[in-house]
């Protein structure tokens, strides 16, 4: 029995959400997901109006180039993420606009992944690396969801992941010029307390703004040419 088991968990397809930005990281982690074989479906966050159209532009770039890179069609949901933006900053403390951003995308991702059946969520988190990714605001974050996160880059280093980006050729698709989120705090929270969080987040309809956010995404198939 034990041997029958072991030989489905082996032969058992895994499908993961990707949550992919126009950056250097999310793309590494989705290069090498993809290299085991994985299948993922992928979704980006649309900041506008409070970014320009350059970040989508450089996710569809990168999704272009490692759908060729793979030899493979990727599908991507683009969710309007601007009205949820807006509410947080309005709403809650600003100087948690980022973690409850972040909150959000895991929301989004673990609505996703029951649509698409996946079996859990991918990011491109390394530790540390900024303030949404202290080990405090990372717990607070990953406890709005019940799905599973994986983060292979979570132990690198920034010139670990450049190395693996150039070598792969979307280290100069994530570099090129893009607007940065205008309602970025000044003085982020970088060790966001999880009651407090829930606290500020209970000003806001939190799952009709979910609803909201997913029933109004494009989806997009990126075709392998």
């Amino acid at each position: 029995m034990a041997k029958e088991l072991s030989k489905v968990s082996k032969n058992k397809s895994v499908k993961l959400v990707s949550l992919i930005s126009g950056g250097i990281d999310s793309p590494v982690a989705t290069h090498l997901m993809l290299k085991k074989g994985v299948d993922l479906v992928f979704v980006h966050m649309d900041n506008r109006p409070f970014i320009d159209d350059r970040p989508l532009n450089k996710v569809m770039s990168l999704l272009e180039h490692l759908a060729k890179l793979h030899k493979k069609d990727l599908k991507l949901y683009v969710v309007p993420h601007g009205p949820n933006q807006s509410l947080f900053a309005s709403s809650c403390d600003r100087k948690l606009t980022c973690v409850l951003c972040r909150r959000m995308m895991y929301r989004v991702g673990e609505n996703v992944a029951k649509l698409e059946n996946a079996d859990a969520i991918l990011t491109g988190e390394s530790l540390g690396q900024v303030a949404s990714q202290t080990l405090d605001n990372l717990f607070v974050e990953k406890q709005s969801i019940a799905t599973r996160v994986l983060s292979p880059l979570i132990g690198f280093d920034k010139e670990e992941t450049i190395k693996i980006a150039k070598e792969i050729g979307t280290y100069e698709i994530s570099i090129l010029p893009g607007e940065c989120c205008s309602l970025t705090p000044l003085y982020p929270e970088t060790h966001a307390n999880l009651k407090y969080v829930e606290s500020e987040e209970s000003n806001i309809d939190i799952t009709s703004l979910l609803d909201e956010s997913v029933s109004n995404a494009k989806i997009i198939t990126i075709k392998f040419k």
